[in-house]
């Protein structure tokens, strides 16, 4: 899976995950049902914005949604997926896109395409992937060519590049490519009149691709003496950070150009998520979520800052906040003596309502070996939320993409409308 709009489950919000992964499941099944088993490979997360931009200009219609069967990658469970012309651009943008990332990486001479024989597997792959796409686009009435010709025009102007020449320059055909594959997204929506603005914001995250690839990978690129456009221009990080920061502004203004019918995830994923994949390439965010047991003092014990019922410090042992008992009130002699859980409390054996369910026992050795095995071979350990095998508790996938749950200073964390006083433009 590649693209840089690479979002963290935990922070889009109950709402915004269904539906992104509504339109990454579509795009999968598109992909499969056009084009066979093998294509489903060029899934990616940024090709799925072309089906989320469709969708959030057209609105909910009949048709929009179907329901996929069960998937190894949803824990073997059904769910409503994207469907339509959004699914099957979005499906036809990822080959041409996958292509090109072959091609990138033939010439580059990357790992095992360095030898020829792969090498030539490889670009006939491409160039059957070329083929598919231009079928499916031209079905929806979008000409590929556009990528393909980028594509192409890519090579020769890496060549010609050097110390001074604007990174602007390479970036150019990127631009264009998916200024393209943007701006038909209204066409098919039947919003001729949003064409270009979106193209505009299609040109500038075409610029953000390239630039945060490049960012990504100089240090590899360096190491092994392959073509990146920052150190082949001379073009400092600061620099390209700059130019990153301006596409941002200039994606979140052509955005406000742009009449959606639901604007919510486009919304998030191209001003929100986008920013962060910003501060993530150039190393200046980090998860939220996964240190949720720390608190401000850096101490563990869970999500909140400090104990409720403890003395304050700074009081000398005075009561915190308003307990009106000054300590615990579970402490032991203290008001509520007996523990709430404890025995004879609510909730303990069958005495009363209120209570925590009862924690499941722990499974045994062999019984936990074969259900990680099965976990294993159905890739819910690497793709959905599980039950740990031995444990029985609720474990996160180990390929989850959390980074920056703390990133957003906007107030758009919400399923709804929360954002009177946002100066993001947010009407999500």
């Amino acid at each position: 899976m590649f693209g840089i709009v690479r979002p963290c489950t935990h922070r889009l919000g109950e709402r915004f995950k269904a539906e992104w992964m509504a339109h990454l499941c579509g795009l999968c099944l598109a992909l499969r049902g056009d084009h066979g088993q093998f294509a489903r490979i060029v899934t990616n997360y940024d090709g799925l914005l072309v089906s989320v931009l469709t969708d959030a200009q057209s609105g909910p219609a009949a048709g929009s949604r179907r329901t996929a069967g069960p998937c190894p990658l949803r824990g073997m469970r059904t769910a409503s997926v994207a469907n339509g012309e959004g699914a099957r651009l979005a499906a036809a943008v990822s080959l041409v896109l996958a292509s090109a990332k072959v091609r990138d990486h033939v010439a580059d001479r990357d790992g095992l395409l360095a030898r020829a024989p792969i090498a030539l597997a490889a670009r006939k792959v491409a160039r059957g992937w070329d083929r598919a796409g231009a079928r499916t686009g031209a079905s929806l009435g979008f000409d590929t060519a556009v990528l393909v010709d980028a594509v192409d025009r890519q090579a020769g102007i890496e060549t010609l590049a050097g110390i001074g020449t604007p990174v602007l320059v390479v970036t150019e055909p990127t631009e264009t490519a998916t200024a393209a594959a943007f701006a038909h997204t209204a066409q098919l929506a039947g919003r001729p009149g949003n064409a270009p603005a979106l193209a505009e914001a299609g040109r500038y995250f075409g610029r953000l691709a390239h630039l945060l690839d490049a960012v990504e990978d100089q240090a590899a690129d360096a190491a092994a003496g392959a073509w990146n456009p920052l150190t082949a221009t001379g073009t400092s990080l600061t620099e390209a950070r700059r130019l990153c920061d301006d596409a941002l502004h200039g994606i979140r203004l052509a955005l406000r150009e742009v009449e959606f019918a639901d604007a919510g995830l486009a919304h998030r994923l191209l001003v929100h998520e986008l920013r962060t994949s910003v501060d993530r390439a150039f190393g200046t965010s980090s998860c939220g979520h996964t240190h949720a047991a720390t608190n401000s003092a850096g101490q563990g014990g869970g999500p909140y800052v400090a104990n409720p019922y403890a003395g304050s410090p700074q009081s000398g042992g005075a009561p915190h906040g308003s307990n009106p008992y000054g300590s615990n009130p579970y402490a032991p002699g203290g008001p509520g003596t007996a523990p709430p859980m404890g025995p004879g409390g609510p909730g303990w054996g069958g005495g009363g309502g209120g209570g925590l369910p009862p924690q499941r026992p722990r499974r045994g050795l062999l019984a936990g070996c074969a259900v990680a095995i099965g976990l294993f071979c159905t890739c819910q350990l690497c793709c959905t939320e599980h039950e740990g095998p031995w444990s029985r508790e609720r474990k996160q996938p180990w390929c989850d993409n959390c980074d920056g749950c703390d990133g957003c200073d906007c107030c758009c964390n919400c399923d709804g409308c929360c954002c009177d006083g946002c100066d993001c433009g947010c009407d999500c």
